[in-house]
């Protein structure tokens, strides 16, 4: 591999060495003017005998070119259940490619290719370390607004872009988030955002209470889902009190830019701001009871739940946290101290 120009970091002897000792290394290539196999296009890395570690390309970020999605399929296809972990990527690409090439032709995106390009209903994957660059690449110089009447399927006046544009006719807010702005969002509206296509606030229902902290510890790792020990040590904290009845709670998912904040803010900024805007914090099994049904958590994503903060044994405050790693799925917990940024 070495000299080839793919960038991956196996092209080094002990970096080689390393991986090789963890699993096998498949190495697809292509044959040069001779017919000689010479030009390396696409690695899979195994972590042990069944677990796929990487897939690697040589687009740019090691993104897979899709004349190897084929082989890559294929090979994903000997690893079983494994290999779903790599199904949404595998798809993802295949529809990026077939929009990539709409473009090139000239063709018009319909309604679903649009939600796919803005990432309405999921982040788009692929197998490269960053973003795929064909994602920006394909929406450069779109018209986001004529886009967003096609994806939300309305007319200019069923975009609201302030509270008081928003009535009983309105499909999507597009606009900065004011105080008891989700006291005047219907309930119904699904599409709500800062900034279109990348700031949605995304809104879902989870149930919650009834039942205990050992039936969540007993559904998380039936379900396969890892619970750290500090996140444990916060379920069978006497401060963590399940509610008796089970009922349902609307969640809004928010980042620290969309409370308004410019950098960083404290936990206590945070939380003040968010009553400012109509909401209150969640409670405790809330963490809990959303990691069980928050399943197809894209990898690299940390969730934070607002909630009043569990202290341990030394008086430290946490607050759970949603992870999804290479790993798997995770409970975890996060040090939220009043000041803490």
């Amino acid at each position: 591999l070495e000299g080839k120009g793919t960038g991956w970091c196996t092209a080094g002897h002990s970096t080689a060495q390393t991986q090789i000792e963890s699993g096998d290394f498949y190495v697809y290539y292509t044959n040069d003017s001779s017919g000689e196999p010479t030009q390396p296009r696409l690695a899979i890395r195994m972590d042990g005998d069944n677990r796929i570690g990487e897939v690697r390309g040589i687009l740019p970020h090691q993104g897979v070119e899709s004349t190897m999605q084929e082989a890559l399929d294929s090979k994903r296809s000997e690893f079983g259940g494994e290999a779903d972990a790599y199904r949404k990527k595998s798809e993802d690409m295949r529809m990026l490619t077939a929009l990539e090439k709409k473009c090139e032709e000239d063709v018009q995106f319909t309604k679903n290719d649009l939600i796919l390009l803005y990432e309405i209903n999921g982040t788009i994957e692929g197998f490269g370390y960053q973003k795929d660059p064909r994602i920006s690449e394909l929406r450069q110089g779109r018209n986001t607004e004529e886009d967003m009447l096609v994806i939300f399927e309305c007319v200019r006046e069923q975009i609201a872009h302030v509270p008081s544009q928003i009535n009983g006719n309105t499909k999507a807010y597009v606009g900065q988030l004011e105080p008891g702005i989700f006291q005047k969002l219907p309930e119904n509206l699904e599409h709500v955002y800062t900034s279109f296509p990348e700031k949605k606030i995304r809104r879902e229902n989870v149930e919650i209470g009834g039942k205990s902290a050992e039936q969540l510890i007993s559904e998380m790792e039936a379900a396969g889902i890892n619970i750290s020990n500090y996140a444990k040590s916060m379920l069978k904290n006497r401060e963590f009190v399940p509610g008796k009845n089970p009922e349902e709670a609307t969640l809004i998912r928010l980042t620290v830019a969309d409370l308004g904040f410019k950098s960083s803010a404290t936990t206590d900024q945070i939380y003040e701001r968010a009553q400012i805007l109509g909401l209150e914090l969640c409670l405790a099994d809330t963490g809990p009871n959303y990691r069980l049904k928050y399943r197809n958590q894209p990898l690299n994503e940390w969730i934070y739940m607002g909630m009043k903060q569990i202290t341990d044994s030394d008086g430290s405050p946490f607050v759970f946290e949603l992870v999804r790693d290479d790993g798997g799925l995770w409970l975890d917990a996060l040090w939220a101290g009043p000041g803490i940024k």
